[in-house]
């Protein structure tokens, strides 16, 4: 289960077991069911995430195997297979012909990961799904009923909600100190001019809003475009979204593409009663629940040789959680539904900025997706 993953964390070995690189044989995890991934698109966030966690689980024991990639590039599409001692594909349709697989690590472009997820589906074969999910809610939605029809997992890579911080945060909020949370704050700097704010950064805190504190009834965003410095034309680069959850809670999101990425570039606050917690640029986590005691604080001793991005980033408990999933022997910490719904807000928000009012979900997707499209390219 997932909470055995963090019961045997790299400190755990490292005193427990005498495993000083949380290395060691590993009887139980090397007992489960061997499984073959592949990856349709291993761009750069497959190379510098993806696939070093895939490999950092190898070395730890898990029965795991890349048996192919696709990317339409010959050049540096070879290059990657043999570093990694698998079979490249150009073509993704070749791939699936002529490979068994048993996932699918979708991390293409957004405009292709309906196509490309729905071709794995309709074959049997389980998906994480790069965020956004799509970049259109119908697409979303039709992902996500065909793999529920066809009872074939679908995952959306929400790496934070496996990163230590937010994922002890989350068990904080659950069984408290902090349960009942009245109001969430939080704040992203996307401080690059060549990416679009919302669909391409912002989307995390999005989804790690919905993880901490549940399905949101209604957005009211405004935003500005103060220095129109964006290569893709992307219509702002700042904004403020406000949100009244199911549960009767309320919260807001600040986001900057103007601003510095990495001083720092994240932090998400819960409120509760007499209680509250900060997650710190998902590094620390820090909780306070007395006017009188000290605040009490988790982060990583750096450098530490037991701490990896692959592991701290939260990439290896979110593949993991897939390879769980496929065996049947975990549920999703996230599903494609969650992907849904975090790009729903998106949308959401971009709606609420053309209108100039208080939008309510859930959204009808085909009129969303045209009204949001229109925004876009009237503002670009």
């Amino acid at each position: 289960m997932l909470e055995d993953t963090y019961a045997h964390s790299p400190i755990k070995k490292m005193f427990e077991r005498g495993d000083v690189y949380g290395v060691g044989y590993d009887e139980e995890r090397a007992a489960r069911k061997p499984l073959r991934l592949a990856i349709i698109g291993a761009g750069g966030v497959a190379v510098s995430k993806h696939i070093p966690a895939i490999m950092r689980l190898k070395t730890i024991w898990e029965p795991v195997e890349l048996v192919a990639i696709c990317r339409r590039n010959e050049r540096v599409g070879k290059h990657i297979a043999k570093m990694y001692g698998c079979r490249w594909y150009m073509e993704y349709a070749e791939l699936l012909k002529h490979e068994q697989i048993d996932g699918a690590l979708v991390l293409s472009n957004d405009e292709f990961h309906a196509e490309h997820s729905i071709a794995c589906i309709e074959k049997g074969i389980a998906v994480l799904v790069e965020k956004p999910i799509t970049r259109s809610l119908v697409d979303s939605e039709k992902m996500c009923c065909l793999a529920d029809k066809k009872k074939v997992p679908l995952m959306t890579v929400s790496n934070k909600r496996y990163s230590p911080p937010y994922f002890r945060a989350k068990k904080f909020v659950e069984k408290g100190p902090v349960n009942n949370p009245a109001m969430l704050v939080g704040k992203f700097n996307l401080g690059y001019d060549y990416v679009h704010l919302l669909e391409q950064g912002t989307i995390h805190l999005y989804d790690i809003t919905r993880y901490l504190m549940g399905d949101v009834e209604s957005v009211s965003a405004i935003a500005c475009n103060k220095y129109k410095r964006n290569k893709l034309t992307y219509p702002i680069d700042n904004a403020i979204a406000a949100f009244k959850f199911s549960s009767g809670a309320i919260g807001s999101l600040y986001t900057s593409a103007t601003a510095l990425s990495l001083k720092p570039w994240e932090r998400v606050e819960v409120y509760a009663n007499k209680t509250w917690l900060a997650v710190e640029d998902q590094c620390e986590l820090i909780l306070y629940d007395s006017e009188e005691g000290p605040a009490k604080s988790w982060r990583p001793v750096v450098p530490n040789t037991l701490i990896f991005d692959e592991e701290f980033g939260g990439f290896m408990g979110l593949i993991e959680n897939f390879l769980q999933v496929i065996r049947g022997a975990d549920k999703p910490l996230v599903t494609g539904w969650d992907g849904h719904k975090a790009y729903e807000l998106n949308v959401a928000t971009h709606l609420s900025l053309s209108r100039n009012e208080t939008v309510s979900l859930p959204l009808e997707p085909e009129p969303a997706d045209k009204e949001c499209q229109s925004w876009l390219s009237s503002k670009c």
